[in-house]
């Protein structure tokens, strides 16, 4: 199998956009922008930038680990690939709440004086589950918390869900439907796949919103797993794949252009607009972020299809960086916050700090030291062939 040089770049690109819009939600200000530690240095213009990558980032993510599932069908049963990968997303998500986490509900919960200081005190206690005063920290009511690795239960649960549906999808039937979405081309392809997620906010997003807790997050389920079956969908079909970046002109204006007509939207309109209203600028939403997604898929397919010298490394640094990166990312902020340092030297120090915490850990701890390999989702190192290592594409593709 051909190494599709663009997943893997739109992946690490993916993540480190992650890093970088962690550290913003320490300073940008106004209702619903709350994060676990805040600065002093906060603005409100940081919302734009923010609204443009949050709407679809995440859902980006979910799009590629769907791509990985239909990569790793090629190459072994259903069981095989079960287990495969929960081994590869549940390892790390129990090593990383256990190890990783706790030192961000310890700072959040000194921020908010609702913890005494002693982290080794702390840590006892959140292993043995608490109980926390309120308001503790984000996820005190469960004693424990997995803050930023929220994303990997949610993709294993799709992972799961859809490798026992694909017996159906696989049938004639389910065969059929798939060729009916890769023969989408010009316009249906750009408007269809919106409708889905539109469907899903009216139906659920005011009854269920968003939290990150698995159970009952029924709204962010809906969109995050049609994301993720569009992924299996997409797989490498070349067809539709060169039409994504024979439309890639088309997408961006047509992204740009949605992006403004939604921030106009939601800005500009009254709470007691016209319901119709309403409704054109929930749908500018779902349209901007599909067509986001088809326009960094069709620039990538067009640019970022080739083998860079440094993307093998940056490949392997991914998951330990996803794992590590929010953790040094708040310890940093504890410790530099308080100096008043400014709003650029205080940034720009926290956020070198985490990217350099990060490259320093990955690259002279977790990488060297085999039994921590798997903790942080690497594979175990082993000496193979150049065809096995492009096999081992969707293995990196958590």
């Amino acid at each position: 199998m051909n190494r599709r040089h663009d997943i893997d770049a739109l992946r690490v690109l993916a993540f480190g956009l992650l890093i970088l819009y962690h550290a913003a939600m320490l300073y940008v200000a106004g209702e619903g922008w709350d994060f676990h530690l805040k600065s002093s240095h906060t603005t409100e213009w940081l919302q734009y930038p923010m609204l443009f990558l949050n709407r679809w980032r995440m859902e980006l993510l979910f799009l590629v680990s769907g791509l990985a599932v239909n990569f790793m069908r090629r190459r072994g049963s259903l069981g095989r690939l079960a287990g495969k990968r929960s081994v590869r997303l549940l390892l790390p998500l129990v090593f990383g709440v256990l190890v990783v986490v706790p030192i961000q509900p310890y700072v959040q919960g000194l921020s908010n004086h609702l913890i005494e200081p002693g982290f080794g005190h702390f840590l006892l206690r959140y292993w043995s589950g608490g109980p926390w005063p309120a308001g503790a920290f984000t996820g005190w009511q469960y004693g424990f918390t997995w803050n930023h690795l929220w994303y990997l239960p949610y993709l294993w649960v799709y992972t799961m869900l859809l490798l026992a549906l694909l017996p159906l999808l696989e049938s004639r039937h389910g065969q059929r439907l798939r060729a009916a979405c890769l023969n989408l081309r010009g316009a249906p392809l750009l408007l269809l796949p919106a409708l889905p997620l539109l469907l899903w906010n009216v139906l659920l997003a005011d009854r269920y919103p968003v939290t990150g807790a698995l159970w009952g997050d029924w709204y962010a389920h809906a969109v995050y797993a049609t994301m993720f079956l569009y992924g299996y969908l997409l797989g490498t079909d070349s067809g539709v794949w060169t039409e994504l970046a024979r439309l890639r002109r088309t997408t961006l204006p047509l992204a740009l252009i949605c992006f403004a007509l939604y921030l106009l939207g939601i800005k500009g309109l009254p709470e007691d607009a016209a319901t119709p209203l309403w409704m054109a600028v929930r749908a500018l939403h779902y349209l901007y972020l599909w067509s986001a997604i088809a326009c960094v898929l069709g620039w990538g397919h067009a640019y970022l299809n080739r083998p860079f010298r440094w993307l093998p490394y940056a490949r392997e640094a991914v998951y330990p960086w996803y794992v590590l990166h929010q953790s040094l990312l708040l310890l940093f902020a504890w410790w530099l916050m308080p100096l008043g340092l400014g709003p650029v030297a205080e940034p720009a120090l926290i956020l070198l700090g985490t990217v350099g915490g990060c490259a320093l850990l990955h690259e002279g701890v977790i990488r060297r030291l085999r039994w921590l390999r798997p903790l942080f989702g690497l594979d175990m190192p082993v000496s193979t062939s150049a065809p096995t290592r492009s096999a081992r594409m969707a293995d990196d593709l958590a």
